[in-house]
């Protein structure tokens, strides 16, 4: 894993991404669920990298409509388990938008969805990369208490990702929470692994990154709103 993650050496060549988005993000200024002009702006942007020949595995938080803790009163399982599902509407969702712009997709699930999805598997994955889809992972790893993040370099590692890109709903690195703290401070230009282990700064994708290195050699990088 690089020291430095956002940032990758000039002419560097990727066959195979996992992009990870933040559901909040594809809500744009409504800060809930879809903004289709943003949406297509994104599909836009990875049609490049599939007319280019690069093949593209999406993950979606499903923040644009439920979070794990979002309520108080419901059990925590329980409550994992319908984000889980918010990723699997968002995925349908953008995919349906990938679509419309020429894109060819499949959405694969870790559990069953009747026929709104397929099932995982890295044969099965592996095939739809090879057809030239971009393939959308959906649901998580399919068990609470696992972020959307822990889940993103799970499937990367399976499916032996390049690289894992993560675009965040945020303007930077930032020393503490700045949703929750106002005095927090943009503090980052450049961040090792270490200190995003030890810090936890936000906006640094930690739990992406602390799977990464702690699972394999994963390179992650991050870039901003």
């Amino acid at each position: 894993m690089r020291s430095q993650y956002y940032g990758f050496t000039e002419g560097e060549k990727m066959q195979r991404i996992l992009l990870k988005l933040s559901g909040e993000a594809l809500a744009g200024e409504k800060k809930h669920g879809f903004d289709e002009d943003t949406v297509r702006a994104v599909a836009l942007q990875v049609k490049q990298l599939v007319d280019d020949g690069i093949q593209v595995g999406i993950v979606i938080g499903g923040g644009n409509f439920w979070r794990g803790r979002t309520s108080e009163h419901i059990d925590r399982t329980k409550a994992d388990q319908i984000g889980m599902l918010a990723t699997v509407m968002n995925c349908i969702y953008v995919s349906e938008i990938f679509r419309s712009v020429g894109m060819m997709t499949n959405i694969l699930t870790p559990f069953e969805c009747g026929s709104f999805t397929k099932l995982f598997s890295k044969d099965r994955a592996n095939k739809y990369f090879e057809k030239g889809m971009v393939v959308f992972f959906a649901g998580g790893t399919g068990h609470p208490y696992f972020s959307t993040d822990t889940g993103v370099v799970l499937r990367a590692i399976e499916v032996e990702a390049d690289v894992i890109l993560l675009a965040k709903a945020i303007d930077g690195v930032y020393d503490d929470d700045p949703a929750k703290n106002p005095a927090a401070k943009k503090k980052y230009d450049e961040v090792s692994i270490h200190e995003v282990i030890e810090k936890k700064p936000a906006g640094s994708g930690y739990d992406c990154i602390d799977s990464g290195e702690r699972q394999q050699d994963a390179d992650v990088g991050i870039w901003f709103k």
